[in-house]
């Protein structure tokens, strides 16, 4: 990942939380007044260093741990509504974001509603348990998935 890569990067993920949603590389370009042929080539190389997730048509789809579409994971934080790749990423955006935040999520076994409020960082019920279903070792074999 080069500088330049870094500077997008970070204006890409800046963009996202300003905006509360994910951002076109249009946006992302002009933030920063470099041509969007620039911002789509960063993007591609971030891709496939794993930095975030392009959908078939070179979008955004993922910036971990934010989510570009909607998904079952939905988290309250900062006063807008974001959506999170998978219920560890629901966490991750209250603390990406600093703040306290609600998740509001379903179990897949199950299809039970479950709510956590996560105050100064920690979950105030500490008893759900989280299980990942795909080792760790293998999230990118197909990370649209996991």
């Amino acid at each position: 990942m080069s500088p330049s890569d870094v500077v997008i990067r970070n204006a890409t993920y800046a963009a996202f939380v300003d905006l509360g949603r994910a951002p076109g590389t249009h946006e992302v370009a002009e933030r920063l007044g470099v041509a969007t042929t620039d911002v789509l080539a960063a993007w591609r190389r971030l891709h496939e260093g794993h930095a975030l997730v392009l959908d078939d048509n070179g979008a955004i789809l993922m910036a971990n741990p934010f989510s570009a579409i909607e998904t079952p994971h939905r988290v309250e934080a900062a006063g807008r509504t974001w959506f999170a790749n998978c219920g560890w990423d629901a966490f991750g955006i209250g603390a990406a974001l600093g703040v306290d935040c609600s998740i509001h999520t379903t179990c897949p076994d199950c299809s039970e509603r479950v709510d956590i409020e996560v105050r100064g960082g920690r979950p105030l019920d500490e008893s759900p348990v989280f299980h990942v279903l795909v080792p760790a070792r293998e999230w990118w074999t197909d990370i649209r998935f996991t």
